[in-house]
């Protein structure tokens, strides 16, 4: 009998299980194999904050999510295929399952044992949740240790294969090639090849099974893109963001440091980093977040491309520094890799709520540039922009990503170097050495010199004292300090007119635009497409600059009769706009849940907007 294919636009695949069950690993295999097949990718790792909950215990279900196929823009509303290694797993994330998907689960976690720690009162969890979803049951474990029989592994090695056999099952629905999977492997254990030649026998085995069972489960053919020709990988924004910096370094002629101090979801960017000595990165694990920041401003004294990477508790700890530099006007990267708060809150959820902290949260006149990547490809660019913008106009630059895109991964083309443009530090000029002190400006920018230490004739000590704006001496005269505060307010202005428009997409011809800023993007514009193709006309604003905003800010937005700002917050960035620009009518959607938007809820929230 032959096996029913279903074709479809893009499908999503959710894989659940314990912490320990290689959940992530698989999720991120079958993501790199569809990318490299040329689909377009979007993934949504979702895992508890507990190191290790209990196993198989409701707290401690772990989760990945991607969606593939063509025109991918979020991981998904909902999945077509839902994997559950035991029944916690099928527990907390049925509800995820689209009607007509499938269940795979591992039969034998269904026992007595696993479903009285999943909190079951039956012994037929599938009756008892209701599901009316084909279930095929597949007894995993039983298989996995079949195949590893005389592979000389203990039980408990064995076990840690299982997540390997279930993506062999995935795989085959799929049509993936195992090939591709197993030269992943192969990198993954480069150093354990037992481990490898192990995952490989359960990777057959899953895929075997498939073929087994193919009168009973349809197969699934996922459309493939027309993609520029180039290299390509599977990447996360943490780890594009790394790049980024990396890229900045060599475009600008300076070091890259990195002075940090762990902290989820932001601590892979010192990870990635700490890797890179071979490109003269120079990545120093802290003792805290106040010795992060302080050793990347002494850094940047000494004339290094200096970046420190946190989340929002950090950056909190880090606000005295930061004002440090905006005072010195020092060159400096300050990355925040947003999670749910405040105090330590939700550690390993997305939320955009230190918008107001990056733009105002340090004491004093303290303008700073605030700058937001939307996709975990965009953290790329936008990281190699905050480079930018703080060489070339010497001043700190917060990078706002957060735990969405940062753990998150999509398809993305590796660049050619000469595809980013040159970064020109500011140096003193010849013809001004003779006459210079530390706050000469550029007439254009306002931006001061960076003089670097060791230069014959540009000895100079910078700190946190307000300083004369002639002499660089310190200085508390109050006209003085006034000129200070308003020379270092209009220098971020200027900014404006050195980062691009603001555009619309979808139909900018519309009476309604919605807007958003940073992660929230592939979302917003599902959102839109769809609400498009449904009749109901609507365009999108995703704003990468948020301080300064693009100078054509307010001519776009006021264009429109409606202007809907959705953001995963309680409105921070619609309380920002309104302030700047009072003539606008604003509504807003907001979600603070610690999860991403569904773009079915920004759909109907724009349709009772509009209603109104």
């Amino acid at each position: 009998m032959n096996t029913s294919v279903k074709e479809l636009e893009k499908v999503v695949v959710r894989f659940s299980g314990d912490s320990g069950d290689g959940m992530q690993l698989a999720g991120n295999i079958f993501t790199n194999v569809s990318a490299g097949l040329g689909c377009s990718v979007s993934t949504f790792p979702d895992y508890p904050a507990e190191i290790r909950a209990p196993q198989g215990s409701l707290s401690g279900v772990s989760g990945f999510q991607v969606s593939v196929g063509s025109g991918v823009h979020t991981p998904g509303d909902s999945c077509n295929v839902l994997v559950a290694m035991n029944p916690a797993a099928l527990k907390q994330n049925v509800r995820f399952l689209a009607p007509g998907g499938v269940i795979i689960i591992d039969s034998d976690t269904f026992k007595a044992d696993g479903l009285k720690k999943a909190l079951f009162e039956t012994e037929d969890a599938i009756k008892e949740l209701g599901i009316t979803a084909q279930v095929v049951e597949v007894p995993i474990t039983t298989m996995t240790k079949a195949a590893l029989a005389d592979s000389g592994m203990d039980l408990k090695a064995m076990l840690k294969c299982r997540n390997i056999l279930a993506l062999g099952l995935v795989c085959w629905l799929f049509d993936r090639p195992l090939e591709a999977v197993k030269h992943l492997l192969k990198n993954k254990f480069a150093k354990k090849p037992a481990v490898y030649e192990a995952n490989c026998r359960v990777l057959e085995a899953g895929f075997d099974y498939g073929h087994n069972i193919h009168a009973s489960v349809s197969t699934y053919r996922i459309e493939t893109e027309d993609i520029r020709k180039g290299v390509y990988t599977d990447i996360n924004g943490n780890t594009a963001t790394a790049w980024g910096l990396i890229m900045a370094s060599e475009k600008s002629g300076r070091p890259l440091f990195l002075g940090s101090y762990p902290i989820t979801p932001a601590t892979d960017i010192l990870h990635e980093l700490a890797k890179r000595k071979d490109l003269g990165v120079k990545a120093v694990q802290m003792e805290d977040e106040i010795a992060g920041v302080c050793s990347a401003i002494g850094a940047s004294f000494a004339g290094n491309l200096a970046v420190t990477s946190t989340s929002g508790p950090g950056l909190a700890l880090k606000s005295e520094g930061i004002g440090l530099a905006v005072i010195a006007e020092l060159p400096l990267v300050v990355i925040d890799v947003m999670r749910g708060g405040p105090s330590t809150g939700l550690p390993t959820k997305t939320e955009q709520t230190d918008l107001m902290q990056a733009l105002y949260g340090r004491n004093g006149e303290s303008p700073i540039v605030v700058v937001a990547p939307v996709s975990p490809t965009d953290c790329f660019n936008m990281a190699f922009e905050a480079c930018r913008i703080a060489i070339e106009h010497m001043t700190p630059v917060i990078l706002l990503s957060d735990a969405f895109i940062g753990n998150g991964s999509s398809a993305w083309r590796v660049p050619d170097a000469d595809e980013f443009p040159e970064i020109h530090p500011r140096y003193v000029p010849e013809d001004l050495r003779a006459s210079w002190s530390p706050y000469k400006r550029d007439e254009q920018t306002l931006a001061r010199y960076w003089a670097i230490p060791g230069t014959p004739g540009l000895a100079h000590r910078l700190g946190g004292l307000e300083k004369d704006a002639n002499t660089g001496a310190i200085s508390t005269d109050p006209v003085n300090h006034e000129k200070m505060v308003h020379l270092r307010r209009e220098k971020i202005a200027r900014i404006a007119f050195d980062i691009p428009a603001v555009t619309a997409e979808c139909d900018a011809d519309a009476d309604t635009i919605l807007v958003g800023w940073g992660g929230t993007y592939g979302h917003l514009l599902s959102a839109a497409e769809e609400l498009c193709k449904e009749g109901t006309p609507v365009a999108l604003a995703q704003f990468r600059y948020i301080s300064p905003l693009p100078a054509n800010t307010h001519d776009l937005l006021s264009r429109y009769k409606r202007v809907i700002v959705a953001e995963l917050n309680t409105g921070q960035f619609a309380d920002y706009l309104q302030a700047k620009m009072p003539d606008l009518n604003i509504s807003r959607i907001n979600k603070i849940q610690g999860q991403p938007f569904m773009t079915s809820e920004v759909k109907e929230a724009v349709k009772n907007i509009i209603k109104k």
